[in-house]
């Protein structure tokens, strides 16, 4: 049988076009977050090249792949906004991260390189509220004396569709703002600035920005650095001004006791460290704990277990960062050791 893992991404010149993995024997199904498909498709492809079982992976979002999990109709389902504990056990569900990485600001300026661009949390929670709404404010320029910035009214880029990208971002200005706080944290919220546009996926506030001169969106920076889009650098929490890449989204997760939290739905943004890249989140998965299809449950389990052991250098080969091996041994003993594959 015949698998294709389509996702529409955007090319290094932005245009969107179909990616496809056309794979024998496709025994798995999965759905949900947009942050982690790059490196799920690279797993997927190497995964079946040695093994001959093969992943459907659709790309639409947290909130979706939250609802097709509930609805059964995949074997996971793929979040960035984790679960709660008491959702897990109303719901009969387990959830693990998958891989760590980060969100990253992205900017349509004329002649501005990645990276040159720095904006603190505050700076960034004022432009989504719409009160710096151009790129000459004092609070900018402030930050960038060097950086020529144009006299022009900035467009605001947001997902349109419920995204675990987006909460992870809200998360972070919530932290950061208290006048953010009115908005809130969530994978939708009521965007308060005037000249917000909505994109669906990555690739949608990615295609936005980059139609629309002196905008700025987020997205997931392995998608950014894939298709080269110009990013701002970020003031952290202990003051200092970093780029993203896996270092700054590893520093961002140290000492973290995945243990500790329900769910294993540790919060990385806005974390310390003076190299932590402050808009850092894992990406979970959802199962069953009694699975409907158990052999695929137990494909599933497989699938994760050779991406923990085996893709490593292909999560890093992309800036995401792999779980710690501590961690993934917790994974297959006090997670994956309750769902029910008999």
């Amino acid at each position: 049988m015949l698998l294709k893992l389509q996702k529409t991404v955007a090319l290094a010149a932005l245009s969107l076009s179909t990616l496809s993995f056309s794979v024998l024997a496709a025994d798995i199904t999965g759905a949900g977050a947009t942050f982690p498909y790059p490196i799920y498709a690279k797993w997927a492809e190497a995964y079946k090249a040695k093994t001959g079982s093969g992943l459907n992976y659709q790309s639409i979002g947290s909130s979706g792949g939250i609802k097709q999990i509930k609805a059964k109709t995949v074997d996971f389902g793929a979040t960035d906004a984790p679960v709660s504990g008491a959702d897990l056990d109303k719901d009969g569900m387990v959830q693990f991260p998958a891989v760590i990485g980060g969100v990253v600001p992205i900017i349509n300026l004329e002649g501005v390189k990645p990276g040159e661009l720095k904006l603190t949390g505050d700076v960034l929670a004022k432009i989504y509220l719409g009160t710096i709404s151009n790129w000459q404010d004092k609070e900018i320029k402030d930050l960038n004396p060097t950086v020529k910035l144009p006299s022009a009214e900035i467009t605001v880029v947001h997902r349109a569709d419920g995204s675990g990208t987006t909460f992870t971002f809200t998360e972070y200005l919530t932290k950061v703002s208290p006048a953010w706080k009115e908005v809130g944290t969530g994978a939708a919220v009521k965007w308060p600035a005037k000249s917000s546009v909505g994109g669906k996926g990555n690739e949608g506030v990615a295609a936005n920005v980059s139609r629309i001169k002196n905008s700025i969106g987020y997205v997931e920076y392995a998608f950014a650095k894939k298709n080269n889009i110009s990013h701002a650098n970020l003031r952290n929490k202990d003051g200092q001004i970093v780029g993203p890449d896996d270092t700054t989204f590893s520093a961002a997760a140290a000492g973290i006791d995945w243990s500790k939290h329900a769910g294993m739905a540790a919060s990385l943004t806005d974390a310390s460290g003076a190299k932590s890249w402050p808009i850092t989140t894992a990406t979970f998965i959802l199962m069953y704990k009694e699975p409907t299809n158990k052999k695929a449950a137990a494909e599933v389990l497989k699938f994760f277990d050779y991406g923990f052991k085996d893709g490593k250098k292909m999560a890093l080969e992309l800036e995401y960062v792999p779980m710690p091996d501590a961690t993934t041994d917790y994974i297959r003993k006090s997670v994956w050791s309750t769902i029910n594959l008999k």
